[in-house]
Parts: structure tokens; sequence; C-alpha cells
């Protein structure tokens, strides 16, 4: 009896914690095309400002990869009114913190400030976007910072490159069939003209989407927005015709050589719906049952009970115009490539032909409203998704009612989705190996 009261006394907390979460904003545009976001919470003395810009890696050249997250980079040199060196010693001196990051899709800058220096976030954003200095002396400086960053974190890291075997052979048409970081011969043989027509392209007010989260007054922030940023020129929307990819019908099996690693892996890869579609939430509910946590169904059989790998995920990445699902696994002493593959298609079989459980569907969803609620538990948080679903989703409000589509899919919808979508004609399977010496 004491734990079915108190089980539902958890119960009754989430609920109210989910209703809690409600976050209010409002949103506007400027005459020049810019999109504003605000989310006034006067709770703590912080205001986030953030600008995402819609361009990602996918918006690049052949033959010149990577530009997306140069800017990343490049965009912290310095600008008219800011010396080249002294945009993070600005915002430290003021008390504050900031940071960037590029995916195929968006880039996204922003500041957190003590609220009584919600201003200079306001300012130096602008200043990001009237006049940055794009000069040789930076393209050079950055250009061999984000070489060391590829090199450090994919090149000479241990697995590091297995996004990069999945996005070389998974997309054939489409840019994403290149990572964000790009490669070193593209970095080495563009030009400043180039970078400079990139930005002029993309950091543009029609493709721009500001957000301020925090300790603020309305007035005041709709103020000196209109100050700082009204009065940059309109431009002219983004026109993207992007290629489309031919569905896979027909395995493909791959190698992929990596020099720094002893043990192979093996990855089975499916192009799936994009992010917005509802399928795209049911494949994130499928990888989370088939490999979340020690409790979930691979880990359980081919890690804890049958030792035959070291490691087993199954993954859902979600991308604007496609999504990633992925297996991926390190065997265990000798275990064979067939023998991962096997139990892992038996897994899928028995999606396809059998309903879960109630206990494991309930984890699900529990898993899942955890996992919204935690995303906006801070001010940065907010300010991320606010500018996400506005970009990426075309509906700000999905920071409320996100959680609504993941309570509508059913156990039926996830046995058609396996159905659908986890079939092997339709992935592409890559050896990834240690590099022979």
């Amino acid at each position: 009896m004491k734990k079915g009261i108190l089980s539902f006394a958890s119960l009754a907390f989430l609920g109210a914690l989910m209703s809690a979460q409600e976050i209010k904003f409002e949103e506007y545009n400027l005459p020049n095309g810019m999109h504003v976001i605000l989310h006034q919470d006067n709770s703590a003395p912080v205001v986030t400002t953030a600008v995402m810009y819609h361009v990602g890696a996918k918006d690049e050249e052949v033959g010149r990869s990577g530009f997306a997250h140069f800017f990343e980079h490049l965009l912290f040199e310095g600008t008219k009114n800011i010396k080249r060196g002294d945009w993070f010693k600005i915002v430290s001196s003021n008390g504050g913190t900031n940071n960037a990051n590029t995916t195929n899709d968006r880039t996204y800058y922003y500041e957190t400030f003590p609220s009584n220096n919600f201003q200079l976030g306001l300012w130096m954003e602008s200043e990001r976007l009237r006049h940055p200095v794009i000069n040789q002396i930076g393209v050079d400086t950055q250009r061999e910072v984000v070489k060391e960053e590829k090199r450090q974190s994919m090149d000479n890291r241990p697995y590091g490159n297995l996004l990069t075997s999945i996005q070389n052979n998974l997309f054939i048409k489409h840019p994403y069939r290149w990572t964000t970081i790009g490669t070193m011969d593209d970095l080495n043989k563009a030009q400043l003209s180039e970078f400079q027509d990139f930005f002029k392209k993309y950091y543009t007010t029609s493709n721009a989407t500001l957000v301020v989260a925090g300790d603020f007054k309305k007035d005041q922030a709709k103020q000196w927005i209109n100050d700082y940023f009204g009065s940059i020129p309109k431009t002219s929307t983004v026109n993207r015709n992007l290629p489309k990819e031919d569905p896979i019908t027909q395995a493909k099996e791959v190698t992929f050589n990596d020099p720094n690693i002893q043990l192979p892996a093996y990855l089975f890869a499916y192009r799936v719906p994009g992010q917005k579609e509802k399928d795209s939430y049911t494949l994130s509910m499928l990888s989370n049952y088939l490999s979340g946590g020690k409790s979930s169904v691979l880990y359980k059989k081919l890690v804890d009970k049958d030792k035959k790998a070291l490691e087993v995920q199954a993954v859902n990445l979600g991308l604007e115009d496609y999504g990633i699902f992925a297996f991926f696994a390190i065997p265990m002493g000798s275990t064979t490539k067939d023998a991962l593959q096997s139990d892992i298609d038996a897994e899928i079989t028995k999606l396809q032909t059998t309903l879960i459980s109630d206990e494991d569907y309930q984890k699900l969803q529990n898993y899942f409203e955890n996992q919204f609620v935690n995303a906006n538990s801070s001010i940065q948080g907010i300010a991320g998704s606010l500018a996400t679903y506005h970009v990426l989703y075309g509906d700000t409000n999905l920071i409320n009612k996100q959680i609504e589509i993941y309570r509508s899919i059913t156990k039926e919808d996830l046995q058609n989705a396996a159905k659908k979508y986890l079939n092997s004609n339709q992935r592409v399977i890559i050896n990834y190996l240690p590099e022979k010496k």
C-alpha cells in the first residue's frame, strides 16, 4: 500500500512539474525580416542573448566543405568596434559566458550575462551581424584552429570518423554526404573572397532568429532590439533547392579504415525521415528501446548476457531534411560481424512482428517526458530550444507541446516504423576496420 501511494505521489508530482514547465514567449518580425523571440523570466538575474542563423554544412558548395563551421570560429575574430582578440575578454570581464556551435542545418551563437549587462549582449550580436572583420589574418588564424580541432576530435581520435563513414556512404546527392567540419583540403584551398561571399549570402536579417531569454523588461528589450538590429538593411530570403536522395532498395557494404583503432566496429545505417516528421520521433523511441541504457534489449543480450560485444548502440540522428538511424557494435573476442548482424537483425524482426510490452512502452514514455522537462531547465537551454523549434521545425511552440507527439506514439506505431524503415535491403553496412600497417 505504501509503495502504491508513493508511486501515485510521484506521478502527481511529475504531472505538476510538466504543467509548471510551460514556457511563455512572444515572437515577432522586425521590418527587415529578422525574427525575434522573447522569453521573460525574472526569477534569476541572468539573460541569454542568442542568434541562430539558418545556415549549416548542407549550404556549402562541393569542394568547399567546412565553411559554416569555419564561421563559428571566424566571427569571434572581431568587428569594426571590437578589436581582434577582445571578444572573449569583453564577455568574461563583464561576468558573462558565451559559445557557438554548428550543425548540418544551422549555426548558433549566444552570450549569457548578468541582467544588468543585457544591453551588452545585444550590442555584441548586432556587431557580429553588422560589420565583422573578415580578413586574411583572421582566415589564416582560424583555419589552423579548425584544422587542429579536426585532428583532435576526429582524425587522431579512436572511432572519431564513425559519423564521417556513415554520411559519406548513406548520402549520394544531398550535401549531408559531408561532415560539418569539412576536409583539410577544402579548408586549405578556400580563398578570402569566398568566405566574404558566404557571409553576405547567409548572414542576413531574413536568415537570422534572435532570442532573448531571462531577466529583462520587455518594453526596454524591444526598444534596444530595434536600436541595434532594426536599421540593418532588409535582405532577400535564402532559396534552397537541394537534391533529393533516391530510396535505398538494395543493401550496400563498404569498408572504412581508421588508423587509431585496434578493434573493428560494424555499422548498419539506414536513411530515415527528417526530424520534423512524426516517424522521426517514433524512431527515436525505437533507438532508446534498443540501446538506451543497461536495461535495453541489445545491451542485455549482446553485452551483458552473451558477451558478444564490448559496446552496442542504436542511434536516431534527426536532421532537417533526412535522418540517420544506425546500429554500432564493437565485437568481443572472436565474435564475427555476421554474428552481431544476425543478433541485431533478430531484434529488428521482433519489433516488426511483435508489439513491445506495456512495461517497456511505459518506460519509453517516462524517459521522453523526463528528457522533455530537463531540456528546458535553464535559461540557456530555453533560448536554444526556442531558436531551434522556430528555425528547424517552423513551430516555436513545440517547446511546450513536443511531448504531446511522443505521447501520441503507440506500440503499433513503433512496430510500423520498424517495418517501414529498418529492412535489410534499405541499409548501408560499414566495416569500420583498423588501418593495415
